[in-house]
């Protein structure tokens, strides 16, 4: 499987990536949204190097396009639309501002930083990409 990972702390991203490595996956990484952005118009322009992500994990708060606009764009191209989308924030999200990013954005669940745990991350995102499976 191939997992998308956005978020502009190298660290964190550096981190997240290599945990992906170790449960067995692939990686596409990104250090903003712009290049996430500039990624999908390769993707949807139908570039066959382009290859679309099992799971997406990315940061609400970036540079560039913020990780729910990109959610929200991604949510409009055949190849994404069923792919499971788990945003990151260190910010606290009201009920309505979580409540939106689902409805018009189409995210599946949002995590909070400082993230859980790598075991309890892993059964989260592995119980996500089920969960889309099943709608």
């Amino acid at each position: 499987m191939i997992w998308l990972v956005a978020e502009d702390e190298a660290d964190i991203r550096n981190l997240v990536t290599t945990m992906i490595h170790v449960w067995g996956h692939e990686t596409i990484a990104f250090e903003n949204g712009q290049k996430v952005w500039d990624w999908l118009d390769v993707l949807e322009n139908g570039d066959q190097v382009a290859a679309a992500p099992d799971l997406i994990l990315m940061d609400i708060r970036m540079p560039g396009k913020k990780g729910n606009e990109i959610a929200k764009r991604m949510r409009t191209l055949p190849q994404l639309e069923n792919t499971p989308i788990a945003l990151m924030t260190a910010f606290s999200l009201s009920d309505h501002e979580l409540q939106e990013m689902i409805t018009t954005a189409g995210v599946d669940t949002v995590i909070g930083k400082p993230l859980p745990d790598f075991d309890h991350l892993r059964k989260t995102l592995y119980k996500l990409i089920e969960n889309k499976k099943r709608e």
